[in-house]
């Protein structure tokens, strides 16, 4: 059995760069020692991790051991080393001062989601809601174009030490876009590590201040920019976006198990059922159902899901998306009365 004396008379012969040796500055001491047999544990203590000498004293106290104590002392690989415990800073969670986040996503595209994000949006914020919406969407961006602020550039202010982004503000929405910082007529081609930092950007480093709502206008389908949100941010729950027909039908199950995934676990507020019927305007009594009757319907039951809504295609809601004037302004048509609805029945989930 070795003597813990011996050994520290041997570590004494140790010298940290530039200091004493490591016993007198403190790095180890008789209560970091412990023999067993011919097997010697010692623990050496350093201000910081990744000490650049920690390397080379670890190597020197192996020789004082093995020339000064035993050659055949098991010393070697039984040396570890200890920093001082170091209290993680906790950081800010993101979007601290919102108080719902809602995720609108589809199985695919083409089914007139970013027209319910945006118009779901002018719906809550007439509600006397502080809205704000994010346009998720990062290789088909539809928000510039349907609140006509594809000209604007969003401004970088110093706000408590911290370069913020200032969303764009109309229609009592604030927003942002990865359209508002590209060349619309240029095709991004991004790899998704891109895409997803693009995201987390506009999600961290905006001053989105304080909202009661705020609604993400998700890409189509299942893609890293889904899990990122999901990760960076609390989404509150997510809102899904079909259309009557088998086809989206399909797809927008696809999006439901999506979010239910135990990785997820996000809970679904409901099923928007978009381009329900097709209703003239001239005939704003009539109901034609282009695309089959009650899909949307069907699905909430067979999910058990509330349906939020149905919404029929008029004339005017292709007319005031490429105008930028989205439909849900004028609360006495009837789209804006369905929209009015359907912000009615998000808040009504006591949101």
């Amino acid at each position: 059995m070795y003597n813990r004396e011996d050994i520290l008379a041997a570590l004494r012969t140790v010298k940290y760069p530039g200091k004493q040796d490591i016993v007198t500055i403190g790095m180890v001491s008789d209560k970091d020692i412990t023999v067993n047999g011919k097997k010697i544990f010692i623990t050496l203590h350093f201000d910081k991790e990744k000490d650049p000498f920690e390397a080379s004293i670890k190597k020197t106290c192996v020789a004082a051991i093995e020339t000064m104590i035993d050659p055949a002392a098991e010393i070697r690989g039984n040396i570890t080393v200890q920093t001082p415990f170091k209290e993680l800073k906790v950081e800010e969670k993101p979007l601290p001062k919102v108080k719902n986040i809602i995720a609108v996503a589809s199985g695919k595209g083409g089914v007139g989601k970013s027209t319910v994000s945006s118009n779901l949006a002018i719906a809550l914020a007439q509600a006397g809601k502080k809205v704000g919406l994010l346009d998720a969407d990062i290789y088909g961006p539809s928000v510039p174009t349907m609140f006509d602020t594809k000209e604007e550039k969003p401004f970088v202010e110093v706000i408590d030490g911290k370069n913020r982004i200032l969303p764009i503000d109309k229609y009592g929405v604030k927003m942002l876009s990865i359209g508002y910082f590209v060349d619309p007529n240029d095709a991004l081609i991004w790899r998704g590590a891109m895409a997803t930092g693009a995201i987390k950007q506009l999600l961290t480093e905006a001053d989105w201040g304080e909202l009661d709502y705020f609604v993400v206008d998700l890409p189509p389908g299942t893609s890293d920019i889904h899990l990122t949100l999901v990760q960076t941010i609390d989404v509150t729950g997510a809102i899904i976006v079909t259309t009557p027909q088998e086809v989206a039908l399909a797809d927008a199950r696809k999006g439901i198990n999506m979010f239910q995934n135990d990785k997820i676990n996000v809970p679904i507020f409901g099923i928007i059922e978009n381009m329900a019927w097709f209703t003239p305007e001239e005939l704003p009594d009539n109901k034609y159902y282009i695309f089959g009757k009650d899909g949307g319907k069907e699905l909430a039951a067979q999910q058990n899901v509330p349906l939020l809504g149905q919404v029929p295609i008029v004339q005017s809601i292709r007319e005031g998306g490429d105008n930028g004037k989205p439909v849900a302004l004028d609360r006495e048509s009837i789209i804006g009365k369905a929209f009015a609805e359907l912000a009615d029945n998000v808040i009504k989930k006591g949101l």
